[in-house]
């Protein structure tokens, strides 16, 4: 598909023209409690239309962009009562609503509300983390959010369990089960990140978030480097954690499900003083998950509290702490080998013995942000963060395959130590220079982050007069014993001698100023960053660089906005060559346009984006050598376009809606030196053509089955490429992907019921690539579960 940017941009400027000249004006106003406290959270809206607002921590509001007209001004916050007042706004006008008081609502407090969950899946703003004052509308990026309802109504528990299915394009690739969770977008690997932090220590990492601490995600597509710490150039997704809220609540949930699943989490939330000033949020979690596959098993532990201290009407200050434990199988026993091609062996294959050694690891965050609003105009946020992962496991691999299938798996060493110190300060601004509004935002990222391994002692079980048969697989004790490894010496010591370590500071400082014209009609994006990294693992190289960022962003009319965008990156990358070199950070820029709209008052929200994509020096595994090495080779360039569809909203009451589409085409541009397993025009391996994803959810509003709900969804993927090399033999490309989820349940104000079905088709799933570094030609891939299902119970007080 060939994108002509330049007539994209034409008609984008064409269409700016519509309306520029029409003028308007804008609300202010506080809300407070009956016992005078400022009333955060409230919802102010003006009925009709989709203007909107949330009172900020002072219960200040405002309504911006809004026709000369009379209005109703409508409030809403579960527990208060709901307030009406008429208004007339006047164009190049503030209109001050004056102070409103709201009241408890005990009625509203004890009944069962289900409107309450209107646009769940529906969010017309971005977290805090993100450090954009800006509504998503008016955003010259797309950026997608997959809400804690969304999370709960598909019963997802994990960051790799499915999230993927509510963004555009996004899919789950190869990985090392629920270790990691590795996500493609627009051709390559995103980014992690976690309340604003790049988290990514090695290609490995970081471990998988638990859903039960998780508030939100949020997936900006492209170049983020403007506005977050080395966002990488095909995007990223920032898991945004809970917080206080303020309010007393808590809930308690139990799952059960196939595969001896047992789960429990509890979610508390309220004040420690009576003043609320100290508020906390603590969230438990534990599970106890085996298999569908023999001998395998994953059990994860987490604690996460949290307080948040007001220290006084402008300043608050919060910190946080996770601790995750994962008590997991050997972590690369998913894997599947075959002579014979994909999904040739059966769906619960294993050639995983009883008894062998698993993999546990502690992960420990800790954040700890500042904010204090300066004043009206100008807010100044200061965070730092500490990640501490250690890992004690070991990894599976074969050392030989032999022309029909048989081998001799071999288990490797897999210990690990990660440590990340990272530090941000930014204000964000929001002032007049005469008709012109400017939204600045300016800070300074630091990071240090370092990661040891030692995976250099490895154990064949079997041997070449006693090979693994994976059709007549024997499970029990191997025939050369189970491993037995050295670690009389620190992992220090094992990794700085072997040479398996990383090392990757850095320091970024930004400037970006949105400038809106005629009355915030047309936005102008202006950023630049500059970045310093110092690498010492590997032979890596130090870098400096500037990348710029222009983005321009027009409303046609209330609810249509179009943007189009100009962003470089320029990130780090951590990684071992093959041949010794130095590794490089990635470079590329990034040419974005889309539409963005919101329909039926705002229920529904719309994006459609076209794109292209160049990377650089980005590095990729080498096909000679097996995953488990960790050995690279650097591709060269590639170019990546698009077109990605998002819906998301509500239909009608109790009628929620989940959709998109995207196309993606990467093909490799240039080579670097050496490289000779593709050639130019060549697909990039690790991808979707095409990709379909939907989820309905219908709660029924009234009647005797009022709360009761079914719930449904699919994921389809097309003309997928093998995620690391192609056959040299062409085709042996995979299978497309079609899996269908199902779900009933009944709720009210304080139990839900719920009940799904994954692979409700039972379908072979999987997916894999040709290894071409064994001897003979060998498949290797992944399955994923049949039929199984999930029964949760949960109570709020």
């Amino acid at each position: 598909m060939k994108i002509n940017i330049n007539n994209l941009l034409t008609a984008a400027m064409l269409l700016f023209s519509i309306n520029l000249f029409a003028q308007t004006g804008k609300i202010k106003g506080t809300i407070k409690t009956a016992d005078g406290q400022p009333a955060e959270f409230v919802k102010v809206e003006l009925a009709g239309t989709a203007k909107s607002s949330v009172a900020d921590k002072n219960g200040t509001y405002e309504i911006i962009d809004i026709d000369p007209g009379t209005y109703t001004l409508r409030t809403s916050f579960m527990g208060l009562e709901k307030k009406e007042f008429t208004l007339d706004v006047k164009a190049d006008e503030t209109t001050i609503v004056p102070e409103i008081i709201l009241k408890e609502n005990s009625h509203e407090l004890n009944e069962v509300v289900i409107s309450a969950n209107k646009n769940k899946y529906n969010k017309t703003s971005v977290s805090s983390s993100l450090r954009l004052n800006t509504p998503l509308i008016e955003i010259p990026q797309n950026i997608q959010l997959v809400t804690n309802e969304a999370l709960k109504d598909q019963q997802v528990v994990s960051m790799s369990d499915g999230v993927v299915r509510n963004v555009s394009g996004a899919i789950r690739a190869e990985h090392w089960g629920d270790l990691y969770t590795n996500i493609v977008s627009r051709g390559s690997q995103i980014q992690a990140f976690r309340n604003g932090f790049n988290v990514v220590n090695s290609y490995w990492g970081p471990l998988t978030e638990d859903m039960c601490f998780v508030e939100q995600i949020e997936f900006v597509k492209g170049p983020a480097g403007f506005m977050l710490s080395s966002g990488d150039g095909n995007g990223l997704y920032n898991v945004v954690t809970k917080k206080p809220t303020g309010q007393t609540k808590g809930e308690v949930a139990m799952t059960m499900g196939s595969f001896d699943m047992y789960r429990t989490t509890v979610d508390l939330d309220g004040k420690l003083t009576k003043n609320g000033k100290l508020l906390y949020r603590l969230n438990f979690a534990a599970q106890n998950k085996k298999s569908y596959r023999a001998n395998d098993y994953n059990n994860r532990y987490v604690f996460a509290p949290v307080l948040t201290y007001l220290l006084d009407d402008k300043t608050k200050l919060t910190v946080e702490y996770t601790y995750q434990r994962a008590n997991m199988s050997n972590v690369g026993s998913y894997y599947v080998f075959s002579t014979v091609g994909f999904g040739t062996l059966p769906v619960d294959f294993t050639s995983l013995p009883a008894g062998t050694p698993g993999t546990v690891i502690n992960d420990h965050s800790s954040f700890v942000n500042l904010q204090h609003a300066i004043n009206k105009a100008w807010k100044i946020t200061g965070q730092l963060s500490y990640f501490l992962y250690d890992q004690k496991g070991t990894s599976m691999w074969p050392s030989y395959i032999d022309s029909t299938g048989n081998m001799i798996r071999n288990i490797g060493l897999w210990d690990a130590l990660s440590k990340m110190t990272m530090g941000q300060v930014f204000v964000n601004g929001d002032v007049n220079t005469g008709p012109i509004r400017h939204k600045i935002l300016g800070g300074v990222d630091m990071a240090n982050k370092n990661y040891l391994a030692d995976w250099n002692q490895s154990h064949d079980l079997d041997t070449v007069n006693a090979l693994f048969d994976p059709k007549n697989p024997n499970l029990n004790s191997p025939v050369n014993g189970y491993p037995v490894f050295n670690r009389s010496k620190t992992l220090e010591e094992r990794a700085y001698a072997a040479g398996s370590y990383q090392d990757l500071r850095y320091v970024s400082f930004y400037l970006q100023d949105e400038l809106g014209f005629f009355t915030n009609k047309i936005r102008l994006t202006l950023a630049g960053r500059y970045t310093s990294l110092m690498q010492s693992y590997y032979g890596a190289d130090s870098a400096d660089a500037f990348t710029p960022r222009i983005g321009l962003s027009g409303s046609i009319n209330k609810t249509l906005a179009l943007y189009a965008l100009y962003d470089q990156a320029f990130s780090p990358q951590s990684g071992q060559l093959a041949n010794g070199g130095k590794v490089q950070p990635i470079t590329g820029n990034n040419m974005e346009m889309g539409v963005k709209k919101d329909w039926f008052n705002g229920r529904l929200k719309t994006t459609v984006a076209i794109y292209q994509m160049v990377k650089r020096n980005e590095l990729t595994a080498d096909p000679y050598s097996p995953p488990a090495s960790g050995l690279s080779i650097v591709l060269g360039e590639k170019t990546a376009k698009g077109i990605e569809f998002d819906l998301k909203g509500t239909i009608v009451n109790g009628l929620d809606l989940i959709a998109n589409y995207a196309y993606t085409d990467s093909r490799v541009t240039k080579l670097a030196d050496g490289v000779t397993v593709l050639t130019v025009g060549d697909i990039v391996p690790g991808y979707a053509k095409h990709t379909v994803n939907g989820w309905l959810n219908y709660t029924a509003q009234k009647g005797l089955l009022k709360g009761a709900g079914v719930s449904g969804g699919c994921t389809w993927l097309m003309d997928r490429a093998t995620y690391w090399e192609a056959s040299p033999a062409g085709g042996d490309q995979l299978d497309d992907y079609f899996k269908l989820d199902a779900g009933l349940y009944w709720e009210n104000n304080k139990v839900r019921i719920s009940g799904n079905v994954f692979n409700v088709l039972n379908e072979y799933l999987y997916s894999g690539s040709f290894a071409s570094y064994f001897s003979a030609p060998v498949y290797s891939y992944q399955t994923e579960a049949p039929r199984n299902f999930r029964f949760t119970f949960q109570y709020k007080f």
